[in-house]
């Protein structure tokens, strides 16, 4: 989704996570990380791929669950879940550099869209009253 049309989106959804911004910079985060794995060796598939992809949407749903769980409390637990699941995948980037599946200047907008997206996370756990 282009990404004019996603932030027509915002607020305007069926559901309450999808008024959330950082779920929103979770969906692109999730799909910045799918694309280039799709193209890893076949050897990956069940191993960096597949780990990859779950920490990946696990941000995204992360912050989906959270919001639907009601309270405060329950969000900011999932949040930190988020959280975790981004620094998984930005760790597991570094080993697919390593292994030369990517190269730096590819790997480089996912670092940039994760620090982004950490510091919206931090932020509001920090506004729901976490730590």
């Amino acid at each position: 989704m282009a990404e004019g049309q996603r932030r027509g989106l915002v607020g305007k959804g069926f559901f309450a996570f999808e008024a959330l911004e950082v779920y929103w910079l979770s969906v692109d985060f999730a799909y910045e990380v799918c694309k280039p794995v799709q193209r890893f060796p076949d050897s990956e598939k069940y191993a960096l791929v597949s780990q990859l992809k779950r920490a990946a949407t696990s941000v995204m749903l992360s912050n989906a669950e959270g919001r639907g769980r009601g309270s405060d409390k329950d969000l900011t637990k999932f949040l930190f879940w988020a959280r975790d699941s981004l620094l998984e995948t930005v760790s597991g980037f570094h080993l697919t550099e390593r292994f030369k599946f990517v190269q730096r200047d590819q790997a480089e907008p996912i670092y940039t869209s994760a620090n982004q997206l950490a510091s919206k996370l931090a932020a509001f756990i920090k506004t729901l009253g976490g730590s």
